[in-house]
């Protein structure tokens, strides 16, 4: 079978519409759908069934989707392994990090790491902890900044950083003033969170939960500067890394009592082969991060 047809038939599968698919292989419709007719006639199967709106895999669609994964899964490990070959001179890392831990903690660290090592190329993919683990599982990522103190059956992971997370409040709320604050005092004030999927919102979510409380949100965003700007304008308190703070001046970092303690890791997929340029990078991540927390 061509490579390049099951991966247009993935693609396709993915979507689940020919225009989208094709838009994102950067063909034209017709061309991938000779290539889909093609593919059929090779196999002497049906794979797809079409109608005006939309389309679906059949059963032996579903079947070849299932062993094609699997093919372009080991064809990207093959590569992958091939080019270890040239050393470190080239290669890409597909690499996912948080906005937040992206915008504070990766930009000396990607600095040094591309002086190093110039002919590596990084493309970093931003989305909350949750997604990152899935886009691993998934093949979609070779690294990603995760939470270590939770352990997921398809990742591996080692530890990079510790941190506390700590309520965002403007330098002259009630709150400013106090050397802690517990979570219930938190959950009773108008919030402005990350949203859903963020490990800043998931400790606020379990305890909620657990106590049977209903947080009173007035602003939802994924943008660090967004949500300190609504907390400095009064719209809610939040909750954030010390960092994310340290350097503003019309805002303070509360700790929580109890602490609520953050490890932070980086992960990729346990049944994926590491490159040596991966490698590279978990050790400079780790190197780099350890410096910034003695500093």
């Amino acid at each position: 079978m061509n490579l390049k047809r099951l991966y247009y038939f993935s693609q396709l599968a993915k979507t689940g519409n020919f225009t989208k698919a094709a838009d994102q292989l950067g063909i034209a419709q017709s061309a991938l759908s000779t290539s889909i007719k093609k593919l059929e006639q090779q196999l002497e199967l049906k794979l797809i069934n079409r109608t005006e709106r939309q389309m679906s895999l059949t059963a032996e669609g579903q079947v070849l989707l299932r062993h094609t994964k699997i093919i372009l899964e080991d064809v990207e490990q093959a590569e992958k392994e091939l080019q270890e070959l040239k050393g470190l001179t080239s290669g890409v890392i597909n690499f996912g990090a948080p906005a937040m831990l992206a915008s504070y903690y990766l930009p000396d660290a990607l600095e040094q790491f591309k002086k190093s090592y110039p002919g590596i190329q990084i493309n970093v993919h931003e989305a909350g902890t949750a997604t990152l683990a899935q886009m691993l599982v998934n093949g979609e990522l070779d690294l990603a900044l995760i939470r270590g103190d939770r352990e997921h059956e398809q990742i591996r992971h080692t530890l990079l950083a510790q941190d506390q997370i700590a309520a965002c409040v403007p330098t002259n709320h009630e709150f400013a003033a106090r050397s802690h604050i517990t979570l219930e005092e938190f959950c009773q004030q108008p919030l402005v969170l990350f949203k859903n999927g963020y490990f800043l919102r998931e400790t606020i979510n379990t305890y909620c939960q657990q106590n049977k409380v209903q947080p009173n949100i007035h602003f939802e965003t994924n943008l660090p500067e967004l949500l300190k700007s609504m907390v400095r304008r009064k719209i809610g308190i939040g909750t954030c890394l010390p960092i994310l703070v340290a350097n503003d001046p019309q805002l303070k970092a509360i700790p929580f009592d109890p602490p609520i303690p953050l490890q932070l890791g980086i992960g990729w997929k346990s049944s994926h082969y590491l490159s040596t340029a991966a490698k590279a990078f978990v050790s400079f991540l780790q190197g780099t991060l350890r410096d910034q927390q003695h500093d």
